[in-house]
């Protein structure tokens, strides 16, 4: 066991997860080949040219707008602190996966899904809008209970380093 952790990195659970989402990915792009092959070839390479040259500047320009607009100065160079910025990319990234997913019936592009779902496309906005408030409000909850933690005294702090990590016993 301890050699295939050395030489794999990880647990054999790890290794025989990783095996079966291959399996499972696998099958799945057979099945969509067989159907629609050339639509399947042109959604990959239209997803990764949209990823790598139009969102991925984005949202990294966005994440260090983020960070330089709400970087956090302490009174103190002992005060203890918690890492913000998760909870604010957390919740950011669910609802633009959400509207990613969803935006034709969000923006009332789509036709057919009234029909199907049995909804009109005038709820969908409301709904997403509703869900993005409470997976922030979700993380601000978090964040206000962690930092409550970290400033009582004897809280954990996040910002020290642990033991045997360059701090003298």
């Amino acid at each position: 066991m301890a050699r295939l952790v050395r030489w794999y990195g990880s647990g054999p659970l790890h290794l025989l997860v990783l095996i079966a989402s291959f399996a499972l990915t696998g099958y799945a792009l057979v099945r969509l080949f067989a159907v629609q092959p050339w639509a399947v070839a042109i959604w990959f390479v239209g997803a990764a040219v949209l990823h790598d040259l139009i969102l991925l500047p984005l949202y990294s320009l966005a994440d260090l707008l983020a960070l330089a607009v709400l970087r956090h100065r302490a009174d103190a160079a002992d005060r203890p602190t918690v890492r913000w910025i998760n909870h604010l990319r957390v919740p950011a990234f669910l609802s633009g996966l959400l509207l990613l997913v969803w935006f034709p019936l969000i923006f009332r592009l789509a036709a057919p899904y009234p029909g199907d779902t049995g909804l009109s496309d005038s709820v969908y906005l409301g709904r997403w809008l509703a869900i993005t408030g409470v997976l922030f409000a979700a993380s601000a909850a978090l964040f206000a209970v962690r930092l409550r933690r970290v400033r009582r005294p004897g809280g954990d702090d996040e910002s020290r380093p642990a033991a045997g990590h360059g701090t003298a016993p």
